[in-house]
Order: structure tokens, then sequence, then C-alpha cells
């Protein structure tokens, strides 16, 4: 399979895909609103099994909420209290793919730190917490893609992060999990897409969901934000993976999809450090 470059070519071809579908042309099978990582993977899948697809994006590959993640590509260690160690195991297992695999170039290994206050129970309870972590994480085909947790003392915690108060906390557990150039794994994962057969279009908006006299959606109009033109295409199923936008889309098509989406704020703050 030949990598294929998102260009201004293949843009058009994707608009072409588009308007010929309502004038005799091929029905578009799959309709990908949104190219965040999780349309991009949609997209993916959707072209993999051979349904005639396209993914348009309102701007550009994961400039919404794949643009403002955390960047992490991490296994959900908070899961593990609400006692979910089927998720767990399965994103641990795509945690190491995405190390080992798909993309390793995209991946790298992150460690992270949990200060301790308190001498026994912290340290027991955190330490058995990252210990099933890893032992999930050991379950998956082939070799460890990480490091398995440490705990360190006091000494070794103001080695690591020398700037830091020291008065509080007794030692830390660390793990490790993984960050993720996540515009570069997007822009990777639609490429792959279109190598598959699919069409990808920036900076194209659906502006309108068509159905037919049974209320099944058979159509969307789009508009090439670059020209002004609108776009009218037969499609037979559309597929919204706009995050916050969600319930935008759901308007679009008259319906509230049974799922309301709101934006929420958080950060991630990661420092380098010299072992």
């Amino acid at each position: 399979m030949k990598a294929q470059a998102l260009t201004a070519k293949s843009r058009q071809e994707a608009l072409d895909a588009l308007s010929a579908s309502a004038e005799g042309g091929p029905v578009i099978d799959v309709l990908v609103i949104g190219g965040g990582v999780t349309g991009a993977g949609t997209a993916l899948d959707s072209a993999t099994r051979g349904l005639n697809t396209v993914v348009v994006d309102a701007q550009d590959w994961a400039s919404g909420t794949s643009r403002w993640s955390t960047k992490l590509v991490h296994g959900g260690l908070r899961y593990l209290q609400m006692l979910d160690f089927k998720l767990v195991h399965e994103a641990l297992t795509e945690r190491g793919l995405l190390l080992t695999r798909i993309a390793p170039h995209l991946v790298k290994p992150m460690p992270f730190l949990i200060p301790l206050e308190h001498r026994i129970w912290q340290r027991a309870y955190y330490g058995a917490g990252v210990t099933l972590y890893d032992a999930l994480a050991n379950l998956m085909p082939g070799r460890r893609a990480l490091p398995i947790h440490q705990h360190r003392s006091r000494k070794g915690l103001a080695k690591k992060f020398p700037d830091l108060k020291h008065d509080q906390a007794i030692g830390a557990v660390e793990y490790y999990d993984a960050t993720v150039d996540d515009a570069r794994l997007v822009a990777t994962i639609v490429r792959t897409a279109v190598s598959y057969g699919a069409k990808a279009a920036t900076r194209t908006q659906v502006v309108e969901i068509l159905k037919d006299a049974a209320g099944r959606v058979s159509g969307a109009v789009l508009q090439d934000l670059e020209t002004g033109n609108k776009i009218t295409a037969k499609v037979n199923h559309v597929i919204n993976c706009t995050g916050v936008w969600t319930d935008d889309v759901g308007t679009l098509a008259k319906t509230d999809g049974g799922l309301n989406v709101l934006a929420s704020r958080a950060f991630t703050l990661s420092c380098p450090v010299s072992v």
C-alpha cells in the first residue's frame, strides 16, 4: 500500500465525489463529519471494509478537540477505581500497539510521579493501583512497551524534581504512560484512510442533513468554505464525530441523538527531567 498525500488535488477529488453522488455517480456509503482522531479512525475503519467513504472537516485535521487534548495516550488508570478492568486492559493494549507497531515515531513514553504525603497507607494504596495497571499491560501479546512502576524515596523525589518543596512529600510512585504528537497522528490516520480508498476534504462544512419520506438520512448539503459553493451529496449513512459540536450536527438532522456533549477545561503540566 502506497501512502497518499493530502493535497489540493485529493481535496477536490473528495468534493467531486460528493457532487457526483447526486448526479448519478456512486452513492456515498458513509459520510464522516469531523476530522479529529475519532473521525479519522472511523473513516479508516469504513474504508477498510470496502465502503465508499468521505470524511470532511469544517476546518483542518485535528483542529478541534484533538488539537486541544492532553496529548496523552494512556490506559485509564483512574478507571481501575471503578473496577472497569476490561476497559483499562483494552486501552493499555492499544497504547502498547501505538508505542511498538502503529506509530512509535509519534507516541513516546512519559513518566509520571504521584507524590506521597503518608508513608504507609498511600504508598500501599497507590502502589497496589499501579501494580495492577502494570499487570493488565503485561497481558498484551509481545514485548512490554513501557517500564514497570517504581517507588521513589524522599531523596529520589528531590533528585528528580529539585525545585519542588519537599517538606510535605515523603516520596512518590513513578509510573509510565505515553504522550503523542496528536495532529501528526490524525493526519497519518487520514492519509492511511485515503490510501484505502476514502476521500478526504478539509474546509468543508455540513450545513444540512437530508432525509427521505420515511425520516431516514438520504443525503447532505455541504459548503466549500474556500469558494462558498454548496454541494448536495447522496449519502446512505452519516457518522457524527464532531466532539463538542455533536449537538450542532444533531440539530442539522433534527434530532437530539439522545446525547449531550459539553466542553470541559483541563490541563496537564509536564516537566523535562534530566536523570
